[in-house]
């Protein structure tokens, strides 16, 4: 049994005031104002008509357009390949690839399907791979708190889809990076979707015109990206006003079933919130995870590994 000194309250109290009069050391300090600056990139402040990020308001405006005219364009060839892209896009590519692979490092894949995997999800059109990572990890950390992107504190339109409209300068972009994917941000293949992931839009919309034509293009690209949009937006906005509480969170989120139904299981927020780390989204038999019957399937197969299956036993939250 060892015996620590302790100093006494007086010793104590004056170091305390000395500490106090300290300035924070150079590096606490820039590490501060570097947080300080990710948060307010993402303030509702940022999104004035002199502030707007043009590319994404003209793609958003170009995709619920042609959304909007493709019932007057409709065949069953484009209308059978716009659900597959859907398929390919929201689950295997944003849910899997994205969100539980990517931001969480839920599993992990060999590299093939890594590949794949992160294709699909940059043909979501959500973002690039690391962005869309860092973001939502920044999400995790300051939920429904200032500095979250897309918290319904500030307004449900705001969580559901004006908080993607604000400019950020490339400088603010770099500081997201460095800051939420430090893992991510020097891997090669991040870099290659980071430099290509425009590219690969386009490309997508030039080769599903050059093999069906405007149905074609309208329907696997601009329903198909609407409809994923939406059902992603719906996850950051009505999963966190509606549905019920399995575990108590620091934050607001909820699990909600029709959310579940149109993003291929990831409606369950709540238990997401609580485990961020679990690769299954439904903690209860009839909470449908469909994603989850991928990444089952996967590992099966051999081509996912190190999955983290663990469902919780008691009602009590981790979360991260």
């Amino acid at each position: 049994m060892s015996t620590t000194l302790k100093p006494s309250r007086s010793l104590r109290k004056k170091h305390r005031r000395v500490a106090e009069t300290q300035p924070a050391p150079q590096s606490d300090r820039s590490a501060a104002s570097v947080q300080e600056q990710i948060y307010a990139s993402f303030s509702p402040t940022r999104l004035r008509w002199n502030n707007l990020d043009l590319t994404v308001f003209v793609w958003m405006t170009l995709m619920h357009a042609g959304c909007l005219a493709a019932p007057f364009f409709f065949n069953w060839t484009a209308f059978g390949t716009a659900m597959v892209f859907w398929w390919l896009t929201g689950s295997l590519g944003v849910c899997l690839g994205y969100h539980r692979f990517l931001s969480h490092k839920s599993l992990k894949l060999v590299a093939p399907v890594r590949f794949f995997m992160l294709l699909c999800g940059s043909l979501s059109g959500e973002g690039s791979p690391l962005f869309w990572a860092a973001t939502h990890r920044l999400h995790h950390q300051r939920s429904d708190q200032p500095g979250d992107p897309h918290s319904p504190t500030e307004g449900a339109l705001w969580s559901h889809l004006l908080w993607l409209f604000g400019w950020r300068s490339p400088m603010e972009k770099e500081m997201l990076l460095e800051r939420y994917a430090p893992d991510l941000v020097r891997d090669p293949m991040m870099q290659f979707f980071e430099k290509t992931y425009g590219l690969i839009l386009i490309g997508c919309g030039i080769g599903l015109y050059a093999v069906g034509g405007l149905p074609m293009l309208l329907w696997a690209l601009c329903v198909r990206m609407v409809w994923t949009y939406h059902a992603t937006w719906f996850v950051n906005s009505a999963t966190h006003i509606w549905g019920y509480r399995t575990y108590e969170t620091r934050d607001l989120s909820r699990n909600l079933w029709w959310v579940a139904a149109i993003s291929w299981g990831e409606g369950w927020h709540n238990n997401h919130h609580a485990h961020p780390h679990t690769a299954r989204a439904g903690h209860k038999w009839w909470e449908l995870d469909p994603t989850w019957w991928v990444i089952n399937t996967l590992r099966a197969c051999g081509l996912a590994y190190d999955v983290d299956d663990k469902i919780p036993t008691a009602a009590t939250a981790v979360e991260g």
